[in-house]
């Protein structure tokens, strides 16, 4: 399975995608996730240090270019993959060092020529954390174009959903037929209403709704990965979302 994970600004999408990534290792699934955010912060949320999320080497430009470049794909995760605590191999596309350096098309350009083809063979599930917004599904070809699900994280605020809404669109452009949105940091019963009627609304199908919770809110202010005994509604909420994925996933 290629999943993409988008989602406005601040609704939790990074540690979401971190969470779907454990539940797959824990239904002993070979997961690469792909962090594509310029800031990448994925590392931490899958319990690598602040330092050793930064020492990940990026996956350069010239994997899709061919300037000399040629790796199996065994070969690609061994070099730029990177094990984490929480059973997953990352793969760090984007990351933005310095000042006035460009556009970061190339990288993005790369997560999808691995989406197409490279990584089928080395992961049960390539997840891919996308930098916030949605202006990478506008990119020529689409970064996420290969992708099989396209999951959006919203909080419930009528921006987020309204923002899902604009991503439904252009992901039936690029030719992905699966798009669901999954709620998050939501206070039930009511914000699982809220999510119900609006998905309704607009028409984009809900995966699952993820609880608020106060644990996740105090590692995110640390900076550091959730603790495996912590989160416990969370993360049966997240495991109910990856059952769905499943269910919809093989039943294609």
């Amino acid at each position: 399975m290629k999943l993409g994970i988008v989602g406005k600004g601040g609704v939790g999408k990074t540690t979401i995608s971190a969470l779907i990534a454990q539940s797959y290792v824990a239904h002993s699934k070979r997961v690469i996730a792909i962090d594509t955010d310029s800031n990448p912060n994925l590392g931490v949320s899958l319990g690598l240090t602040l330092e050793q999320s930064e020492q990940i080497p990026v996956l350069p430009r010239s994997l899709i270019v061919g300037s000399g470049v040629d790796l199996s794909p065994e070969e690609l995760v061994a070099k730029y993959g990177h094990p984490t605590p929480a059973g997953v191999t990352l793969l760090s596309a984007i990351k933005v060092t310095e000042a006035g350096a460009g556009c970061t098309c190339g990288g993005h350009a790369t997560v999808r020529s691995l989406l197409g083809t490279a990584l089928e063979t080395e992961a049960d599930v390539t997840l891919v954390d996308m930098e916030a917004g949605i202006e990478h599904l506008s990119r020529s070809g689409g970064t996420l174009a290969y992708a099989d699900i396209l999951l959006v994280v919203a909080e419930p605020t009528r921006k987020a959903v309204m923002t899902a809404a604009r991503t439904l669109a252009l992901a039936e452009e690029l030719g992905i037929s699966r798009t669901y949105l999954v709620g998050n940091k939501a206070h039930l019963p009511a914000d699982k209403a809220f999510f119900t009627e609006q998905c309704e609304r607009v028409g984009l199908p809900l995966a699952g709704v993820v609880p608020f919770d106060l644990q996740v809110a105090d590692a995110d202010r640390l900076g550091m990965s959730l603790p495996a005994d912590h989160g416990a509604s969370v993360r049966t909420a997240v495991d109910e979302v990856v059952n769905f994925l499943q269910e919809v996933y093989t039943a294609a």
